[in-house]
């Protein structure tokens, strides 16, 4: 069980979770008396509802964090010796896109869900041929420097001279084939953690259309 006090602990800390929903909260001083108390009160229930889904998404990232915690004890993993923020740190952009606002914030956070994450990635193989196939591929990522300087095309008219040898390439790019295949398996592992969750009314998913507030974003 994980108790509401961490949630609170967690939104009382500053969360990096956006107020979605809120929408513009400027209201107009012309208009009627009528129509400035009822754009009042739409400012107030978007501003409500917003700080209603900030709640969902804090619950997200605490249980992703218990979640982690005993998987790391199953696993004989000890995270290391840091106290998990009493709030959401800042998170890059390119892992939320990579890897939705929840998920980014919740390795953020969360040392364990970072071992865990760290440990599922040292368990990828990387076959020579994905290595191979992802080098002959994206032959526009390994162009030289000075190919580049040249504006040379690397789908035409390029020579084997204008690109990084595989051999010089082959390291990178298994390392990041290797982190892509951790992260798959981190979020199929998550998949299933969360499966037995049950959560308390106002803390579901925000993306769960079981709640009026619904609202689908990562």
């Amino acid at each position: 069980m994980v108790s509401k006090r961490r949630v609170d602990a967690l939104l009382k800390g500053g969360s990096a979770a956006p107020l979605r929903g809120a929408g513009n909260c400027a209201t107009s001083h012309g208009g009627t008396a009528d129509d400035r108390h009822h754009a009042a009160s739409l400012t107030a229930e978007r501003l409500a509802r917003a700080e209603r889904q900030r709640r969902r998404w804090a619950t997200q990232v605490v249980v992703i964090d218990e979640l982690a915690q005993r998987a790391c004890a199953e696993r004989g993993l000890e995270p290391p010796d840091e106290v998990a923020p009493d709030r959401v740190l800042a998170v890059a952009e390119t892992d939320v896109a990579d890897l939705g606002s929840i998920v980014a914030a919740a390795l953020a956070h969360s040392p364990a869900a970072r071992l865990l994450l760290a440990e599922l990635e040292g368990e990828q193989e990387v076959p020579e041929a994905a290595v191979r196939d992802y080098y002959d591929r994206n032959r526009d990522r390994f162009l030289t420097t000075e190919a580049l300087r040249r504006g040379v095309d690397p789908f035409g008219g390029a020579s084997s001279e204008d690109f990084v040898p595989y051999g010089q390439a082959r390291a990178g790019v298994a390392r990041e084939l290797r982190r892509a295949a951790g992260r798959r398996a981190f979020f199929g592992w998550l998949d299933q953690a969360k499966a037995g969750v049950v959560y308390a009314v106002g803390h579901e998913h925000p993306g769960d259309p079981a709640h009026p507030d619904h609202e689908h974003r990562h």
